[in-house]
C-alpha cells in the first residue's frame, strides 16, 4: 500500500462499557436473550444499571476496541464517533488516546449523553449486551474526517452504525471516499441480530463494490446469506466479496479469497469472558494486513489476540500483552 498517515481509520459507535459477572437467572429476570446485543431506552438503561453487580468501567463499542487494540500492536490507528460533553465522554477519549488512537472529535455540546453498554458476563463466559446510543444517534456524515479516511490505508466500519438512521448516510458517504482515494474498505457485521435489521441494507453495500474485507462470526455470515450451513454461508460469502474473514468461536476462523481458503485454528485458552474477542481477532488481522503480511499469518495473529482477550474479564488485553505480541507483525 502507499504511505498513509493511519494504517486503520474505524468509524462506529463510541461507547462506555459497564461490564460485571452476573448468572442465567439475571438476564431471564430481565427478558434477556443471552449473547445477544439489544437497544434500549435511557430508563432500561437506568434499571438494568442499578439491578447489576458492580462492575469494571472502561470506553468501549466495537470498532472503538479494535482500533484501541490495533494501536497498542503498534499501528497507526484513528477512530471517529461521537460523544457527548460530559464526563463519560471525556473519559472515553481519554482513554483512547491514552493508548495512541488519534480521536479527533466534536462533542455534541447538549441534548443525549454518551452511550453507554451494560454487559453481562455469564459462567461460561457468554456476553449479553445492552446498549443504550445516547449521542451515537447524532453522528453524522458531518463528524466524517475526509482528510483523515483518504489518508488510511484501511477504513473499518462498524455494522451497529447502521442503527442509528443518520449515520447510514456517513457510513456510505466514509466508504465512498476511501475507495475513490483507492484505499479499502472492511465491514464488520457486529451481531447476527444487526443483520437481521439491515441484511438488505449490508448486501447492498456489498454487491455495490464498497467492500474488500467482510468481517463476520458464524452465526453473522449464515444470517446475511439465509444458510443454515457455515459451508454454504462461506461459499456464498466468496463470490460476493474479495476477502472474508470468517472467525467460529473454538473452531478457530476461515479465511476466504476467490479460490484461496486458509483455516486457523483457535488457542487454546481458559474462556473468562468473550466480550470483546472478535473485536481483537479483526485488529490482529487488520495490523498483518496493513503490514503484508500472507493471510495465513494474518488469521494467526488475530487467534493470538482473540486468546489474549478472552482469557480475562474486559474487552482489551493489557497493554503488556499487547506489546508482547507486537513484534510478530514488525
Amino acid at each position: 500500500m502507499n504511505s498513509t498517515r493511519y494504517d486503520i481509520i474505524g468509524i462506529g459507535n463510541a461507547i462506555v462499557d459497564v461490564i460485571a459477572r452476573t448468572d442465567d437467572m439475571f438476564l431471564d429476570r430481565h427478558d434477556m436473550r443471552k449473547g445477544a446485543m439489544r437497544l434500549i431506552d435511557a430508563e432500561a438503561a437506568e434499571r438494568i444499571l442499578t439491578a447489576m453487580p458492580p462492575g469494571q468501567i472502561a470506553s468501549g463499542g466495537s470498532v472503538a476496541n479494535s482500533c484501541a487494540v490495533a494501536a497498542g500492536l503498534g499501528a497507526r490507528a484513528a477512530f471517529l464517533g461521537k460523544v457527548a460533553r460530559d464526563e463519560l465522554g471525556v473519559a472515553f477519549a481519554a482513554d483512547l488516546r491514552a493508548i495512541g488512537v488519534d480521536f479527533p472529535h466534536a462533542p455534541l455540546p447538549e441534548g443525549a449523553p454518551t452511550a453507554r453498554c451494560l454487559i453481562l458476563v455469564t459462567p461460561d463466559g457468554q456476553r449479553t449486551m445492552n446498549t443504550y446510543l445516547g449521542a451515537c444517534i447524532d453522528f453524522d456524515h458531518t463528524d466524517l474526517d475526509a482528510e483523515a479516511i483518504r489518508d488510511s490505508s484501511i477504513l473499518y466500519l462498524e455494522g451497529y452504525l447502521f442503527d442509528p438512521p443518520r449515520a447510514q448516510h456517513a457510513f456510505r458517504e466514509a466508504a465512498r471516499i476511501a475507495r475513490a482515494a483507492g484505499r479499502r474498505v472492511a465491514l464488520s457485521l457486529s451481531d447476527a441480530f444487526c443483520v437481521d435489521r439491515h441484511r438488505s441494507g449490508f448486501l447492498d453495500l456489498i454487491a455495490s463494490g464498497n467492500v474488500d474485507i467482510l468481517f463476520a462470526n458464524e452465526a453473522e455470515i449464515c444470517s446475511l446469506f439465509e444458510q443454515n450451513t457455515f459451508e454454504s454461508a462461506a461459499t456464498e460469502a466468496a463470490h460476493v466479496v474479495p476477502l472474508a474473514v470468517l472467525t467460529r468461536s473454538e473452531a478457530g476462523s476461515v479465511i476466504v479469497s476467490g479460490g484461496e481458503r486458509h483455516v486457523a485454528a483457535a488457542l487454546p485458552v481458559d474462556v473468562v469472558d468473550t466480550t470483546g474477542a472478535g473485536d481483537a481477532y479483526a485488529a490482529g488481522f487488520m495490523v498483518g494486513f496493513s503490514r503484508n503480511a500472507p493471510l495465513a499469518e494474518c488469521a494467526a495473529l488475530g487467534s493470538r489476540v482473540a486468546a489474549a482477550v478472552i482469557g480475562r474479564i474486559g474487552a482489551r488485553p493489557d497493554l503488556a500483552t499487547l506489546a508482547a505480541l507486537a513484534p510478530a507483525v514488525a
